[in-house]
């Protein structure tokens, strides 16, 4: 019988992430499935290559640095049927256009989130024996502290709020499940027995925040999220509290809270901040009770082939006749990142 000849496939994003997302054996698993010139990646639709390369294209292998997939993109591709995202959102990327057409597009907004999360637990279990305070104060005073002085120390029975049931949230969730810590979520779209289900106690906001020593933040960035911790509710974070935020720094006032860091009342994990990066004379760079990293909880280094996979996998069930796994829907980008 026949076979239908490849799909032809074209690379959209900025170059220098390319051999990272597709090392050699995979960009070859990748050219035995499609038609794709390693040689040609668009960062400009409007370049006269990528004009004739649109021309024939099934589908667009995108990443982080993708120009906007507008109408008159759209209009050059006649035969585009699927973006396959090798990043997390793709709400900046397309538009009603996009939609429109009835065009699908999947992310790799779940492998991404491994990493996150695997950060988040490390913070998690780290603020919960205090490492960070207490790394600070051994190198100034370079001795042990007395025995007695580590009864506030510990992760037995820790309350850790986790504010949003994302794809990150989730798998902070399942990755908490073995520790003896009490879990509160707080996520207006999870229900009470969904929650459970994910080994964790629904709370209104305020009193997550009110009752944990350790919160997380895993919301995503939409309008209704905007400053979601302000200067009333970073009040509620009982005295020694620990505020982690992976997700974006819009969701936190971030006066208030470097007005709670600067008193030392409460200590913060950050990797990210609004604006990012902070400025250089930011006193959260000095502070003992901030640890700050320059948004790096994401996909890294070797971690970026894992979303490069994602995106062959994706294209494998294309072939088979299949839709994709991770497939964003219209409708969810009012509520996700």
């Amino acid at each position: 019988m026949p076979t239908s000849p490849p799909p032809v496939a074209v690379f959209a994003m900025n170059p220098v992430h390319l051999t990272e997302l597709f090392p050699p054996p995979l960009m070859a698993r990748l050219r035995q499935l499609a038609t794709i010139d390693p040689g040609l990646v668009v960062q400009d639709f409007r370049e006269p290559t990528a004009a004739r390369a649109l021309a024939t294209a099934d589908l667009l292998i995108t990443g982080w640095g993708c120009p906007h997939i507008g109408t008159e993109v759209l209009d050059c591709a006649p035969r585009l049927r699927t973006v396959l995202h090798t990043g997390g959102s793709v709400r900046s990327m397309v538009g009603d256009a996009f939609w429109e057409r009835g065009l699908t597009i999947s992310s790799a907004v779940v492998a991404n989130a491994l990493p996150v999360a695997e950060y988040t637990l490390a913070t998690i279990l780290l603020a919960g024996k205090d490492t960070f305070g207490l790394r600070e104060r051994f190198r100034a005073e370079r001795v042990y502290p007395a025995p007695g002085e580590y009864t506030s120390v510990g992760n037995l029975g820790r309350r850790v709020g986790i504010v949003g049931a994302s794809r990150v949230g989730r798998r902070v969730l399942e990755l908490l499940r073995p520790f003896d810590l009490r879990v509160g979520l707080y996520d207006p779209y999870v229900a009470e027995a969904e929650a459970r289900a994910l080994g964790a106690e629904t709370l209104p906001l305020d009193e997550l925040l009110r009752t944990s020593d350790i919160v997380s933040v895993h919301a995503p960035d939409i309008p209704e999220t905007y400053r979601m911790l302000n200067r009333e509710r970073l009040a509620l974070v009982p005295d020694g509290g620990v505020l982690i935020n992976t997700s974006r720094g819009s969701l936190i006032d971030h006066a208030a809270l470097t007005d709670e860091l600067v008193t030392g009342r409460l200590s913060a994990v950050l990797d990210v901040t609004e604006p990012e990066p902070l400025p250089a004379d930011s006193p959260l760079y000095r502070l003992p009770n901030v640890f700050l990293t320059p948004h790096i909880a994401g996909s890294l280094g070797n971690e970026l082939a894992r979303l490069g996979r994602t995106a062959v996998e994706e294209l494998e069930r294309l072939t088979e006749g299949l839709g994709p796994a991770h497939a964003v829907r219209r409708a969810e980008l009012a509520i996700s990142a």
